[in-house]
């Protein structure tokens, strides 16, 4: 969706301009693959599980509970009390406030919660405790299973460095650095044994947290610095590792499979390469770039390592592939992944179900040669952030509208909020995964952009127009990416879709028919409908004069056909201008306020840092532009500040 800013707008409206392309809408999203999932109720697995999780997540694990006939407990906080995941459950226990580590990291308070609700088993979905192998123990040690690899295999692959070494004695291709945890004062001896760039990463990382490119010798020094902080604020953990920098690579993982009885299959791979601050915003499976032979070899080296840490359960070992197919070990994420949702598209295996199965023992359902690549599948991450502020700063607040694109067809949405929810400064702004299959790649990116330009979000500003023009972007559609194309694409920042003469001479005739279906609405209710509404406006750019005769728009002279049921109480508007059908979103304009200003004064130099901001424990870097003086300080160390919010003031 793109978005664009009218101003001067009718009647005080910002429209938001969608190119939708009409299709039937006869066939539901469900699983196109050969092998699709059954759920045999025959097969006895667990009458009880506990969901150690929050969002989206956890409602797309009891989705799957639920299709098993198998009772499920929600754990919350006290914020979440009323969050869908807790009215999804059977059972929901509130296990602390709202700071993670009072609750969804409180393993004492999950252990009682398990305890009280006679839970048989735990499943972590991803981020909190899904890789905490000291929560895996306690489980254990209470009897209680763990739908997750064993401690072992979770300490192994865990740990970035013993991952690492375990990868090249299992003949993984591995990427080039130095081998153990990196001192500060060995941080300047790095470098010599691969040369610059270098990528300092968390040991005990994942996300994207931890990790910085550095390409001299001060930037390795700041880079260590701020990953060891950010490594110790969301791992508890600030040993690094460095290795060589991979440059311009794309981000492909493979998905593995493992049971306890030693079989292991590899579900083809997903490309994550659209990337932002290392985080994934776009993936596809399969990707357009792997050939049979790459990918066989990819899936055989993902199996190779699963084995020989006895992993059992679903995994996901990622890699990062050079322009000529060359590809290297990154790092084995024992969990199930964000993206898990488009590999079991193009599988049409559950993979809830399976890591269930198999923490329950059973062996695996299928053999190598039964796992299909059939059709093709996107998702794309909604985020409630800005991408018109470095790629997406989280944004907070209340969904005082929210719609889902359900009516498009092939669509799944795994979202765990709903019309009236809160988007808290306590946990990740992911509002949802939206998620688009078709036979083709081309199909799937079609109703990706028809699910974007019909998905209704209000209350925070989020990333679909970003999305969008990525999704539709002449180098991705060819599948020319790497995980620099945001930066490569935007290098002055994202600045939202740019308007063709065609496009705004069609929104401005949009906003003028619209403004006088607003007054017909109202005359219409106070009874004195004239024969005749003729209006005049400027719109957006000076020197363009509107004169709509309803529904017809004459537009600096040449006529506009503008056609609609002007249903003015659907957040959604499809019109048809000059016989192109069109789908309009219309947003109201909020003002927002200002913090209020304090005084100080010292003196900056031109690069130095002023202060440190963490943003989704992410540690970011402020610093002045040019020497000058600080005539207030808006804030203190530990403070919660929002966007927009003033901090330093320089003079």
């Amino acid at each position: 969706m793109a978005s664009y800013r009218v101003t001067p707008a009718l009647h005080r409206v910002l429209f938001v301009w969608q190119h939708v392309s009409w299709r039937s809408r006869c066939c539901a999203f469900t699983s196109h693959a050969k092998y699709s999932t059954l759920y045999d109720l025959n097969e006895k697995t667990f009458d009880k599980i506990l969901i150690a999780n929050r969002g989206e997540i956890a409602c797309r694990v009891m989705k799957t509970c639920k299709k098993m006939g198998i009772k499920t407990v929600a754990v919350h906080s006290d914020v979440d009390s009323s969050a869908v995941h807790v009215k999804m459950a059977d059972e929901a226990v509130c296990v602390g406030p709202a700071p993670t580590s009072k609750s969804y990291l409180n393993m004492d308070a999950i252990l009682e919660a398990v305890r009280q609700t006679g839970a048989q088993a735990v499943h972590p979905g991803y981020g909190f405790l899904s890789e905490n192998k000291e929560f895996a123990r306690r489980l254990a040690a209470d009897g209680v299973t763990f739908i997750g690899p064993d401690t072992h295999a979770i300490q192994a692959m865990g740990d970035k460095i013993e991952s690492k070494l375990i990868a090249k004695k299992a003949k993984v291709n591995t990427i080039p650095g130095f081998d153990g945890v990196v001192k500060p004062e060995l941080v300047s001896n790095c470098s010599p044994l691969t040369g610059y760039p270098v990528m300092i990463k968390a040991s005990a990382g994942g996300g994207g947290k931890g990790m910085r490119i550095a390409w001299n010798d001060e930037e390795t020094r700041d880079g260590f610095r701020f990953s060891s902080q950010e490594a110790a604020s969301s791992f508890g953990d600030d040993r690094l590792l460095i290795e060589k920098f991979i440059d311009n690579p794309r981000h492909i993982e493979i998905q593995v499979l493992a049971d306890k009885h030693g079989n292991a299959l590899w579900l083809n791979e997903r490309e994550c390469s659209i990337q932002r601050r290392n985080q994934k915003v776009v993936e596809e499976a399969p990707s357009t770039f792997l050939d049979p032979e790459t990918r066989r070899a990819m899936g055989e080296q993902a199996v190779s390592l699963a084995k020989a840490v006895q992993y059992s359960s679903a995994g996901t070992v990622e890699f990062l592939v050079d322009s000529k197919k060359n590809f290297y070990f990154l790092e084995m994420n024992t969990r199930l992944q964000v993206e898990h949702p488009i590999t079991e598209c193009i599988t049409g295996l559950d993979l809830v179900q399976q890591m269930i199965r198999v923490a329950k023992g059973y062996p695996l359902q299928h053999k190598q040669a039964d796992i299909p690549i059939n059709g093709w599948a996107i998702e794309s991450r909604v985020y409630a952030e800005d991408p018109y502020k470095s790629f997406g700063l989280p944004s907070i607040g209340r969904l005082s509208q929210y719609q889902e694109p359900t009516d498009v067809p092939r669509v799944r949405v795994d979202s765990g909020i709903q019309e009236g929810s809160d988007i808290s400064i306590y946990y990740d702004p992911m509002i949802s995964k939206l998620v688009t299959y078709g036979s083709t790649r081309a199909e799937a990116l079609q109703r990706m952009e028809e699910a974007l330009d019909n998905y209704v979000i209000r209350g925070v500003t989020h990333n679909i127009p970003l999305l969008r023009e990525v999704i539709t972007h002449p180098r991705f559609v060819s599948g020319d990416i790497s995980t620099k194309f945001l930066q490569e694409v935007y290098p002055d920042g994202f600045k939202g879709h740019q308007l063709s003469d065609l496009e705004r001479q069609e929104l401005l005739a949009t906003a003028a028919a619209l403004s006088v279906a607003i007054q017909l609405r109202s005359q219409r209710f106070l009874g004195n409908l004239s024969d005749e509404l003729e209006t005049c406006s400027r719109v957006c750019l000076p020197g363009n004069s509107l004169v709509c005769r309803f529904p017809q728009v004459d537009l600096d002279g040449k006529r506009v056909d503008v056609s609609s049921e002007w249903n003015l109480a659907s957040a959604l508007l499809p019109v048809t201008v000059n016989g192109t059908q069109r789908t309009v979103q219309c947003l109201s304009r909020d003002a927002s306020g200002k913090i209020d200003l304090q005084y100080q004064g010292t003196t900056v130099a031109e690069g130095q840092e002023i202060c440190v901001i963490e943003a989704m424990k992410m540690q970011n870097s402020m610093t002045a532009t040019k020497t000058a003086k600080v005539k207030s300080v808006h804030c203190k160390p530990g403070d919660t500040v929002g966007e927009g919010d003033l901090l330093v003031e320089l003079e």
